[in-house]
């Protein structure tokens, strides 16, 4: 079956290589976080997606399991960041856009007419590129403002939940002092801070991250790197990323696409533990581009 275009107002969101060293093996799930918060399991099964008829990324299945974090990575023009808006539906967001193939949340096809977009993009948030704060709305109000557009109460007061969503992506000490300013006044990395705060606010399942730290400085990265890593203790992470270094220091999966050449779709080539993404590829393409041959 083939998906296009939904209204734009039922998709309503506020938006030279060296072979990286491992890290240690991380922490184990505080399995207390994980009986509080269950996300689903998400599976793409036989997916393409296509802009005007052109596939972008052509058959793609993979698994991808909760409280993990996956990262997607591969060459410029492979489909990455296609294929992770396809996991909550915003490719269609874009002109002409199809998908075929299906995204099962919890076994449910999110693509499915009966299922709302709206509660699909609850349940599998959305961190973008570049900050994408509301620049004269207060740091209260941005945490707010998925709450208010999902018409979704967490437990407690909206204080609690700003605070509580500040606390989860590592800003409330900085800010609690001044809550009413804008923020856009926030520095770079704090108003990608924020921006996380507003996802994990409404409780996502799921938290898709497009190059989180592309536009942060190397201090500002390593912070939203150690979120990260806490993130998943109460939801699933999927995260696209140039950079192998920060692929390799905090997934836990790793999904290698690759494209032959221009004009021909990006395709899956090896997915698996990220140790052995890096260290023990299956596929010499995959030993290529993470040794840094190519890409």
């Amino acid at each position: 079956m083939t998906y296009g275009n939904r209204n734009p107002l039922d998709s309503l969101d506020p938006t030279a290589m060296k072979e990286p060293k491992m890290p240690p093996t991380a922490p184990p799930v505080d399995q207390q976080a994980a009986a509080r918060f269950a996300p689903a399991r998400l599976d793409v099964v036989d997916l393409t997606a296509s802009y005007r008829g052109l596939p972008a990324v052509a058959d793609v299945s993979l698994t991808i399991e909760p409280h993990r974090v996956t990262a997607l990575i591969g060459p410029s023009g492979c489909g990455k960041s296609t294929l992770l808006r396809c996991l909550n539906g915003m490719h269609l967001m874009a002109p002409h856009a199809t998908v075929t193939g299906q995204v099962l949340l919890g076994g449910t096809d999110i693509y499915d007419p009966r299922v709302n977009p709206i509660e699909i993009r609850r349940r599998v948030g959305m961190v973008f590129q570049r900050p994408t704060p509301f620049p004269t709305m207060s740091i209260r109000d941005n945490v707010l403002a998925g709450v208010h557009l999902g018409r979704r109460r967490g437990r407690g007061t909206h204080d609690d939940l700003v605070e509580q969503a500040l606390m989860r992506a590592g800003l409330w000490k900085e800010v609690r002092n001044r809550l009413k300013a804008p923020g856009g006044g926030l520095s770079g990395g704090q108003q990608q801070r924020l921006c996380i705060a507003r996802a994990l606010a409404v409780e996502p399942e799921i938290l898709l991250m497009d190059e989180p730290c592309s536009a942060l400085d190397p201090i500002s990265t390593l912070v939203i790197e150690d979120l990260i890593k806490e993130i998943r203790e109460t939801c699933t992470v999927v995260i696209v990323t140039h950079n192998m270094q920060q692929a390799a220091r905090v997934s836990d999966t790793t999904v290698f696409l690759n494209v032959e050449y221009a004009g021909v779709p990006g395709r899956l080539i090896e997915a698996g533990p990220t140790e052995q993404i890096f260290n023990a590829p299956q596929q010499r393409a995959t030993e290529d581009y993470t040794s840094g041959r190519f890409g």
